[in-house]
């Protein structure tokens, strides 16, 4: 038997007021539709299928991009949410297992809430996943139980005020036998103000079968859909604060938590410390006992243990640095392994290069690695000194224990031990600059 994950990400998002689709707006560096994806993945689901519709390529590329295996399949004509999951029935045809339906601007399901559903299945054919709401105001539909059996789900414009006190609300998510699945769809009428097919219909069309439905119980937090810029903001704040949290618990030292921005992926070991202000983008590994330092920002890149970084640092995709090596301030690091112990403390950028073990590298160093067409590499072996202001013009080698003076501009290799100069010879002209600065003065006055 094989579990599956159809994600309906066909929603315009009309109220967030963008281009975009709005399964493609981020929260901690990951679409929506990605969020929705994880929690299925997470449970090892072996199926996915996402149901697109506006800005379709745009999503199905996300989607491939996260999950290749992932199959996206389109909803031509926006007809409800029973029409989308119908559009899922090709994709999983002739597979035996459980379905669970769940949409793409609702991030938050947890995995664990997942398993339960599932779990749920042993014991009924329909499972609703629910949450308590005490306020008959909230424009949810309510679900009517008798005792753990769920025998209707009332949409809120329907339900009378009785039904609009009950707590227990639906958050649309539902597990369901695969083919059961299209064959309860293949049930549902249009016969509403809307003229739409919706999924919560075959909870009805299952009882009129003899077949028994639930609900699993979750939090209201799990069930939080965006459709507008401000729930998207609450739902990045919450990510935010579980993140934090969750990496205090692990170990982790976060000197201001609220100033620290991860990434949906972020993995930070135990005793790392975090100083306040740092952003995480998506791809980021810190090891144990690393330390990031203010206002550094990272992305794509492995920090290993004992390694600092910061503060003002800026490491893009494709930095690794290994143990104990020093960032600085002020330095960019990209597509560049740093070799254990060594250091870049001050105003350089090392890019498309290797820096061997224990060498230093002094400040204002460029690696000149991109001549407008082709990136090119540098490398630099191990206990080398980098004099300040050098120009390392790549493609180049630098031996190891080799060295530059300072401002020397390196456009060939140097042997190891070596130490390459490189500058225009110096000339003096006395009293120039005095006479320079007349002139300039007497030619401003005149308004020249």
């Amino acid at each position: 038997m094989s579990n599956s994950l159809i994600v309906l990400a066909a929603g315009m998002g009309t109220r967030m007021n963008s281009d975009l689709p709005k399964v493609l707006h981020k929260i901690a560096g990951a679409p929506l539709v990605v969020h929705a994806m994880k929690s299925g993945e997470a449970l090892g689901l072996d199926h996915t299928v996402v149901v697109v519709g506006h800005g379709g390529e745009a999503v199905e590329a996300a989607v491939k991009d996260w999950n290749p295996d992932a199959v996206v399949v389109t909803q031509e004509e926006q007809l409800g949410t029973g029409h989308a999951a119908l559009q899922a029935r090709e994709a999983l045809a002739g597979i035996e297992g459980n379905a669970f339906v769940a949409f793409g601007d609702t991030p938050f399901i947890r995995p664990e809430t997942l398993q339960s559903m599932l779990d749920a299945r042993a014991t009924h054919d329909v499972i609703v996943l629910g949450f308590e709401v005490y306020d008959p105001t909230v424009r949810y539909g309510r679900l009517i139980t008798d005792g753990d059996n769920l025998t209707g789900i009332v949409e809120f414009k329907d339900a009378t005020e009785a039904q609009r006190e009950i707590p227990l609300c639906n958050s649309g998510v539902i597990c369901v036998d695969t083919q059961l699945l299209f064959s309860l769809l293949d049930e549902v009428g249009n016969d509403n103000a809307s003229g739409e097919y919706y999924l919560p219909d075959i909870v009805g069309i299952a009882r009129n079968r003899g077949l028994s439905a639930t609900v699993v119980r979750c939090d209201e937090a799990e069930t939080l859909g965006i459709n507008t810029r401000a729930e998207l903001a609450r739902a990045e704040q919450m990510f935010q604060n579980a993140m934090r949290a969750e990496a205090m618990e692990n170990g982790v030292t976060l000197h201001a938590p609220e100033t620290v921005i991860f990434a949906h992926d972020t993995v930070i070991g135990r005793d790392a410390i975090i100083e306040p202000n740092v952003v995480f983008g998506p791809r980021v590994t810190v090891e144990s006992n690393a330390t990031i330092r203010a206002f550094s920002h990272l992305e794509g890149c492995h920090v290993s243990r004992g390694s600092t970084v910061g503060p003002f640092a800026r490491l893009r995709p494709g930095a690794e640095l290994n143990e104990d090596v020093h960032i600085g301030n002020f330095v960019e690091i990209k597509n560049a392994t740093i070799d254990e112990g060594a250091k870049v403390n001050h105003l350089t950028y090392i890019g498309d290069a290797f820096i061997g073990k224990k060498t230093n590298v002094g400040a204002g160093t460029i690696t000149c690695n991109y001549d407008g067409v082709f990136k090119h590499k540098t490398t630099i072996g191990a206990n080398s000194f980098i004099g300040s202001a050098t120009m390392l013009v790549a493609p180049v080698t630098v031996g190891n224990n080799a060295m530059t003076a300072t401002g020397t501009v390196v456009t060939k290799d140097i042997p190891d031990g070596a130490m390459a100069i490189a500058r225009t010879k110096q000339e003096n002209k006395a009293g120039f600059a005095v006479k320079l600065f007349e002139m300039l003065k007497a030619k401003k006055a005149k308004g020249s």
